[in-house]
């Protein structure tokens, strides 16, 4: 370590800081974000923050969250200074949520059967479960389970062809907090992140050549979605964006990911049934067959919107899908392998399915659905953190040592009432990373979204995405909760 000088010098470094630790010195690789933080100085920091609002407002880079059933469209707030990630950690955690998203995909082929390997028993029970790898409930009763969905996947497909892994870097190493196979968000994010930081501070980049370049994620993500193609295309296979427009949070990253791959956004409204059972959707007034639809919004919504003569959507794709004419990328039902309560059982898929030892840790979690677990956690719900099984985005997350006497008594009785809709985990002390809040450096929490693809083999993208609380002492990093962002650097 260096002692921390400038901007740094009254910088409250701790255990868990990336950049400064306890006794106030510089981790490796901050020495030159540091510098070049002095030498802005003050003026130099408001003018890039000035810089990157001109850019991101002038782009439309915003994030939308529904307030009283209304979508409202906010700025998606980024810090120019950027996180740095050293290289070891970056190829530990990349082993790591490429060996959990093989196995996830593995524990979803288990699930739908038809998508799946064919299982050395009868039955409709899937292997793990036979094995005892995991209880029959939790895939039955899960709030994801969708068995209607198992005939949405081509032979071989892996279900979850996108996958994005929450992780946090604790006391003892980076953990998984939570996995998302379903519509993950944020690599449009982790993209225009670098473009809005290198166009603010362009003197920080002038002698990094060696930063992997997020950019390159995407000829690798269009590349997994065209190995999903269906068994009845002949030539190269052609992909488009399934997205339910304006009214969808992430609709700037539908359209930037879209645009970056060169393929047409898909809406509803646009989506026609071909004669020999494929779909078209209509691109400049012209009619193009589609191979691949990468879905972008909530399954359940599906049968909510309808084509051009009144065809509900869930109709059209399925029978597209089952004439095999069309590929789904994410498939529908994907939400039984990555609820807060599966989460639990994926080292033991990891044993099971691939034979290995798993990377990456996982945080210590009861699913309350389990007698024992549910009694291990009663008198201690204001020392843990509760999540409903079935939530995203941070909601209905109670952070017991932050809640209100009030608060907890009415999570008792929710808890009570049904505990099968919720899991408790150990608080994770996790990392702080230097935020620039209100012309100061400051440090506050942050996560880090890691993307996997898999197709004909699975990979993780060079483009994390950097969560972080914007609020002293939050945890919250969600960008639906006032959370921002970061560029991240993978740094040798």
């Amino acid at each position: 370590m260096t002692g921390a000088t400038g901007a740094f010098v009254r910088y409250p470094g701790s255990a868990v800081d990336e950049a400064v630790g306890a006794e106030g010195g510089l981790r490796p690789g901050y020495d030159a974000l540091a510098s070049a933080v002095d030498e802005l100085g003050g003026v130099g920091l408001a003018a890039a923050v000035a810089e990157m609002g001109r850019e991101r407002r002038a782009r439309g880079v915003v994030f939308g969250s529904f307030v009283d059933g209304g979508l409202v469209e906010r700025a998606f707030p980024v810090c120019p200074l950027p996180r740095l990630v050293p290289a070891a950690d970056w190829a530990h955690l990349a082993r790591g949520v490429q060996q959990r998203t093989r196995a996830l995909n593995a524990f979803l082929a288990d699930v739908h059967r038809p998508a799946g390997r064919r299982r050395s028993e009868g039955g409709a029970v899937p292997d793990a479960v036979r094995a005892g790898v995991l209880p029959d409930w939790l895939v039955t009763r899960s709030p994801g389970h969708r068995p209607g969905a198992a005939s949405l996947a081509g032979p071989g497909q892996p279900r979850a062809t996108v996958a994005g892994l929450d992780l946090l870097r604790g006391p003892d190493g980076w953990v998984v907090l939570e996995d998302n196979l379903r519509v993950p968000s944020g690599l449009g994010f982790a993209i225009v992140n670098r473009d809005s930081t290198r166009a603010a501070l362009p003197g920080l980049f002038a002698d990094r050549t060696d930063l992997p370049e997020p950019h390159d994620a995407v000829a690798v993500l269009r590349a997994a979605l065209a190995d999903a193609a269906p068994p009845a295309c002949s030539g190269p296979p052609q992909l488009a964006l399934l997205t339910d427009g304006r009214v969808n949070t992430a609709w700037f990253e539908h359209r930037l990911l879209a645009e970056a791959m060169g393929i047409p956004v898909a809406t509803p409204d646009r989506l026609w049934a071909r004669a020999d059972g494929g779909v078209e959707v209509e691109v400049d007034g012209e009619r193009v067959p589609v191979d691949v639809l990468y879905r972008r919004f909530d399954e359940d919504d599906l049968a909510a919107h309808l084509n051009p003569v009144g065809t509900p959507l869930d109709v059209l794709l399925g029978e597209a899908v089952r004439a095999g004419r069309l590929a789904l990328a994410n498939v529908p039902g994907n939400g039984v392998a990555d609820d807060k309560a599966t989460y639990c059982y994926v080292p033991g898929m990891i044993r099971f399915y691939l034979g290995e030892e798993p990377v990456l840790d996982t945080v210590p979690t009861w699913v309350l659905a389990d007698p024992a677990d549910l009694a291990a956690v009663r008198g201690r719900l204001a020392e843990l953190v509760v999540k409903p099984v079935d939530g995203y985005g941070g909601q209905g997350v109670v952070f017991g040592p932050a809640a209100s006497a009030a608060e907890l008594e009415e999570l008792a009785a929710a808890v009570d009432a049904a505990p099968h809709r919720f899991v408790a985990q150990e608080p994770v002390d996790f990392s702080t990373v230097p935020t620039l809040v209100d012309g100061v450096v400051v440090p506050r929490h942050a996560d880090l979204r890691v993307f996997a693809v898999a197709g004909s083999s699975t990979h993780v993208l060079p483009a994390p995405l950097t969560r972080v609380a914007l609020e002293e002492g939050s945890l919250l990093v969600n960008s639906s909760r006032g959370g921002g962002s970061k560029d991240t650097w993978l740094v040798p």
